[in-house]
Order: structure tokens, then sequence, then C-alpha cells
């Protein structure tokens, strides 16, 4: 299988051949061949009574393997990304089907239940939930008194008359903080797109998995 590194467009055959060592170290031999060619000149066009010191050399030597290792260093980083991204794709992969607890502010509504929590900072006398639909319509949910930690939620949008679409998602604890939003929803898809990989979640959509917060197994259902 091949993969493209997405910042040098170099290409990985993945068979273990030699072609991966040239593509990697291609890169350094013309900064190596100028740096001869400067080096050449430097000594055929110096003054015969005043030599330039060999330290200088001998320094700049030096200076071209450290440039060369840091060169070859950021080639094998860059392969390296783009290989822990394809293990991440097919772990991912393998969750498909699962159910995911998700930090968001937005929710599809379609129909069916949404559960989740509201993760409170301290003692809440009284936790509001407020969905606030693309006309601006705010409907507000009644979650009661809480101590710290998680409170849960369930949304049934036919109970509430909720139209199927997109709300925002807020919760207003007594205390006046903002609390992240968790909701529980199927893993239904992993792919990978321009931006690396993405997660397609019903009811949120599509989900950077930096905002997964944990997985729950299949149900079964």
């Amino acid at each position: 299988m091949a993969v493209t590194n997405q910042t040098t467009g170099t290409q990985y055959n993945g068979t273990g051949t030699g072609t991966d060592k040239v593509a990697t170290q291609a890169s350094t031999d013309p900064n190596r061949d100028m740096f001869t060619k400067l080096l050449v000149a430097q000594i055929q066009n110096q003054d015969p009574l005043s030599p330039q010191d060999p330290t200088q050399f001998v320094n700049q030597l030096s200076q071209l393997s450290q440039t060369e290792a840091l060169q070859n260093l950021a080639s094998l980083t860059s392969a390296n990304a783009s290989v822990l991204a394809s293990l991440q794709t097919l772990a991912l992969g393998g969750q498909v089907g699962s159910d995911v607890t998700v930090q968001t502010d937005t929710v599809k509504l379609d129909g069916n239940k949404v559960t989740g929590n509201v993760n409170l900072s301290g003692i809440s006398a009284g936790t509001t939930l407020v969905l606030t639909g693309g006309d601006g319509r705010e409907t507000t949910i009644d979650l009661g008194a809480h101590a710290a930690g998680g409170q849960s939620f369930t949304i049934d949008p036919d109970a509430l008359g909720l139209a199927p679409g997109t709300y925002k998602i807020a919760a207003r604890p007594s205390d006046g903080s903002a609390p992240a939003i968790e909701v529980t929803a199927r893993l239904n898809s992993v792919r990978v797109g321009g931006t690396g990989v993405v997660l397609q979640v019903a009811g949120l959509g599509d989900v950077d998995p930096s905002y997964v917060t944990g997985f729950n197994g299949k149900t079964g259902s």
C-alpha cells in the first residue's frame, strides 16, 4: 500500500525496498553538492599569502553534517506521522458500530432521542439545558439540582415538538458557569479526509477524533 507524505509529497510504497531510502535522502544531495562546489571555489580563490584557517572548513563540514542529520530526521518524522495516522484509522475503524461519547456544542435532531451529560464543575441548585434552532428559538429542559460531575439528560424531540434540524446546545447551571456537554451516539464510519481522520457520528455528523471522550462499546441494537 502506498502512503503519501502530505507535507513533502514523498510516496512510500510500503514494500521495504531500497527505493524508500533513496526518496528520503534525495533532497540532501543538492545541498551537499552545492557546499562542495562553494568549498572548492573558496580554496581556489583565496589569497595564497593569507590562506583561510583550516578549522573554518572543519566547522563548515560539521555544520553540513548537522544540517543533513536534521533533514533526515524531519523526513523520518513525516514518515512516522503518516504511519501513525494509518494506525489510528485502523484502530478507530474497529470501533465502528460502537457508542461513543463526544464533546459538542451542536446536535442534529431527527426524531430519535438523544442522551448525554453536562459536566458540572460544582454543585448546581438547578441546571437548564438550552437548545437553539436555526431561527433563534430557544427550547429549555430543566435538569434540576445536581452535585459536581456528570448530570445526565435525554432529549426527546417529539415530546418537545422540535422539528428535525441542527440545534446549538448549551447548559446554564445556577453558578453561571458554561460546562462542557457530552452526547452519546453511535460511530457510523471512519474516513481519512484532507485534514486527517474524520469520524461520522449519528446525530452529530463529522467529528474530529480529539472531541471523542469515551468509547462505550456496542449495544447490540
